[in-house]
């Protein structure tokens, strides 16, 4: 009894992450940025939305809000988008499409233990990540917590090691990549914890103190992640560019249902039309929670 009182308590283990959804003013460059330097594919054009993503998997949706302007200075909101390439080879040509085609938006790069990963900042400010998971047998955990780090990786040496004439030649670019984690610039970490982990139900798998948050469902080292290094002590969003949705990938019924009553019984307001439940983070950052597939 106890073991099932604490299963839904937690988000299901296989949740995933969805697309990001970004409000944008310029939806032509933006979605030519997505589209010719992360290597992301158009997989739909409506009137003012574009989504872009990698054999069928929706990773970003663009929303054209002509009528917004930039966030002030310190408000909280996207950190980064960080996208997953199941190889270092397909990573690469992301890497080397960057390199070719944008470089002045490359912003640094770093070896986390359980990953590798390569920075750089889209043409409306909008953090990315570009990156590739080590094997969870390789990754190390004390005490529950998983051990990252930030070490010096050379992307000159990781484009001579993984970028292959086929993945220069574009022969990568239909394999499939999805949102591994989002990054969010919020107020506090302790009201981040409060929500994600006790209310949401995410795991917390590592901590930077009064800093940053780390959090995932399943074991993995983290699907989303909240800091303050940018936004301490921020407030609500105000509606601007940047940030409009979080997704999340739920397994089935149960656990969207469960997750639904969970935010209701901690006291934030979920919006549930029987396919999706949608909420706000307590800085008004919007998240999706749904099904895929599910009619």
């Amino acid at each position: 009894m106890n073991e099932a009182v604490a299963t839904a308590d937690r988000l299901a283990a296989d949740t995933s992450m969805g697309a990001v959804t970004l409000l944008v003013g310029d939806l032509d460059a933006m979605s030519a940025f997505y589209r010719d330097v992360i290597t992301l594919q158009v997989l739909s054009v409506g009137v003012d939305e574009v989504v872009l993503g990698r054999a069928g998997r929706p990773i970003v949706v663009l929303t054209h809000e002509p009528t917004l302007r930039h966030a002030v200075p310190g408000a909280a909101g996207l950190f980064h988008t960080a996208i997953l390439f199941e190889t270092q080879e397909a990573l690469a040509a992301a890497l080397y499409s960057v390199a070719r085609h944008a470089p002045q938006t490359f912003t640094g790069s770093a070896d986390h233990l359980v990953s590798q990963a390569f920075y750089l900042t889209d043409p409306e400010g909008n953090g990315v990540e570009l990156y590739w998971d080590r094997a969870r047998s390789e990754w190390s955990w004390t005490h529950g917590s998983v051990e990252m780090a930030t070490l010096y990786l050379d992307p000159n040496a990781f484009l001579a090691e993984h970028l292959t004439e086929r993945a220069a030649g574009g022969g990568t670019a239909q394999e499939a990549a999805s949102v591994g984690h989002v990054h969010l610039s919020v107020g506090d970490v302790a009201t981040a914890r409060a929500f994600y982990v006790d209310a949401l139900g995410f795991d917390q798998t590592a901590a930077l103190g009064d800093q940053a948050l780390f959090v995932s469902a399943g074991g993995y080292h983290h699907h989303m992640a909240m800091n303050v290094w940018n936004s301490r002590g921020a407030g609500p969003r105000m509606p601007a560019l940047g940030l409009g949705r979080v997704d999340l990938a739920l397994p089935d019924a149960d656990a969207l249902g469960e997750l639904g009553e969970r935010l209701r019984h901690h006291g934030f307001e979920v919006r549930d039309d029987g396919r999706t439940v949608s909420f706000d983070d307590p800085w008004r950052n919007l998240l999706h929670a749904t099904v895929p597939g599910r009619g």
